[in-house]
């Protein structure tokens, strides 16, 4: 199932693809499709199965909070990955990085450097909130 997912998001060069009853795909930028759901579906991510492409420790945040069963991301960070620690969710991963790339190229990702404290996925969920708020007012 997870082969014919990442199968899934590279062809259809998707940001987010989720298994649960059925397969929906998504295009969105950054975590505003995992947080949409989060906050609007949440009975999307309950025991899905994920392919994402890029997973900095927000999006792992949100998974982790979302109660999502197995997770498949291209691009992983190591933060993301000590989230993961201990919850009981399967994750794979193409490539580990120390920390997400901003879309400029020139930095750390704004969340990734927002949950840079926070030690559970609940402490990261204000912060994605507000930044997600955010960016919403900006567009």
């Amino acid at each position: 199932m997870m082969d014919d997912l990442v199968q899934i998001l590279r062809n259809g060069n998707h940001s987010l693809v989720v298994a649960g009853d059925g397969i929906r795909t998504f295009d969105g930028r950054g975590i505003s499709d995992l947080y949409g759901l989060l906050t609007e579906h949440p009975d999307l991510l309950r025991g899905a199965s994920v392919a994402d492409k890029v997973v900095g420790k927000g999006a792992a945040a949100l998974l982790v909070l979302g109660g999502v069963r197995e997770v498949h991301a291209d691009v992983i960070s190591t933060s993301a990955l000590v989230l993961f620690e201990d919850t009981g969710i399967s994750v794979r991963f193409t490539q580990e990085v120390p920390y997400i790339v901003n879309r400029q190229g020139d930095g750390i990702c704004p969340v990734e450097t927002l949950c840079k404290k926070c030690v559970t996925a609940v402490q990261c969920l204000s912060f994605i909130k507000e930044f997600v708020s955010k960016m919403r007012n900006k567009f």
